[in-house]
């Protein structure tokens, strides 16, 4: 194995590929629709019928492209997050094994941004034409998607970002200190286990309230909710914890401070 301190620059690096990654992401979901205005005139709406658009040859190979992206990335971030990849990730790649993943999961996301096809002329199921709705919906949508992103990212510090991306178990290689999941408590590991992503609502949100919804944007919204739902298997023991880490941590930030 190369010294230990060599493994820095590589977990760094797949930081900066993630980090980017999700500036773009923010990009991709929430600035594109929001402030890219409305799709094109002509095409068949949701008053002519889906059945119209399905006989587009020109929707049909977009609509096609989309979906292999999309199963692209959900196949690798599923794939790579089972239990014998992650063993032959371990057993190659040692402690880079969470930045090989998210490296790989990053590039996915990258592949899905670059190449979607979007679908300008395909049936818009509902859109925001006519004033005020026209003023009111984006504005409205763009101040519920500022609330959701930055939830999300509390959410990933409180979730141990450092963690998540792969930097806190090579800093704690290089310093000796073991695996940074041996820390934790049985029950904080069996919740992580059920809980892939802990910031399912807030990304729903974004998914689904924009002005218009499209073609290309209904399928993304769809096959990602699909797949944040089924990537959730909480139970009554992983609430439990959750409601006691939410009062412990209410009851520290309560506390008075000393000197005060």
């Amino acid at each position: 194995m190369a010294p230990a301190l060599l493994l820095v620059p590589a977990a760094l690096a797949s930081f900066v590929l993630a980090f980017g990654t999700g500036v773009e992401f923010v990009r991709f979901t929430s600035l594109r629709p929001l402030l890219g205005g409305i799709p094109e005139s002509g095409g068949p709406d949701v008053r002519q019928g889906w059945l119209v658009a399905l006989q587009d040859r020109n929707i049909l190979i977009s609509l096609a492209w989309d979906l292999g992206l999309l199963l692209l990335f959900v196949g690798q971030h599923s794939l790579m997050a089972t239990e014998t990849v992650k063993a032959w990730t371990s057993q190659y790649f040692g402690v880079l094994h969470r930045s090989l993943y998210v490296a790989c999961t990053a590039l996915a996301l990258q592949l899905v941004m670059r190449y979607w096809e979007p679908i300008p002329r395909g049936p818009v199921l509902w859109e925001a034409r006519t004033e005020p709705w026209a003023t009111w919906v984006p504005l409205l949508c763009f101040v519920l998607h500022v609330i959701s992103w930055l939830l999300i990212f509390s959410i990933l510090l409180v979730f141990d970002y450092a963690e998540l991306m792969g930097l806190k178990q090579v800093y704690y290689h290089v310093l000796g200190l073991g695996e940074p999941l041996a820390l934790k408590s049985p029950r904080a590991l069996r919740l992580f286990s059920h809980l892939r992503h802990p910031v399912c609502v807030e990304l729903l949100t974004v998914l689904w309230v924009v002005p218009t919804l499209g073609t290309d944007r209904l399928l993304l919204a769809l096959l990602l909710t699909l797949y944040l739902g089924l990537a959730h298997g909480l139970d009554q023991q992983d609430l439990c914890y959750l409601q006691a880490q939410l009062q412990r941590k209410l009851h520290m930030l309560s506390r008075p401070q000393d000197g005060e």
